[in-house]
């Protein structure tokens, strides 16, 4: 395949990420937080990796089946508190791209 058979706007790639086109605020902040929650969870997971799930006090496999969804939970409750601000630039950034701020 010739390149000048390739159309110019595959070489180009998105104007804009595709979270923030044709998004209102209220929708970017959201996208904001949940990269942010996504983020907190990627780095929460290897802390518990290597917890035992043993008795008397683990929940066994039932537990260890089940720990992404609590590292998951925790890092969502992390940003609702606030998280560690990433979302408010990620926020920042989109509103830029979109031409909202």
């Amino acid at each position: 395949m010739e390149a000048s058979s390739v159309p110019l706007d595959l070489l180009r790639g998105p104007a804009a990420p595709a979270a923030a086109r044709g998004s209102t605020p209220e929708q970017i902040r959201r996208t904001a937080e949940d990269f942010e929650a996504s983020f907190l969870s990627a780095l929460l997971a290897p802390m518990f990796a290597g917890l035992s799930t043993e008795a008397p006090f683990g929940g066994g496999s039932g537990e260890q089946a089940f720990r992404g969804f609590m590292v998951e939970a925790m890092a969502k409750q992390a940003t609702k508190a606030g998280g560690v601000g990433l979302a408010d630039h990620v926020e920042r950034e989109l509103l830029r791209l979109q031409g909202l701020s």
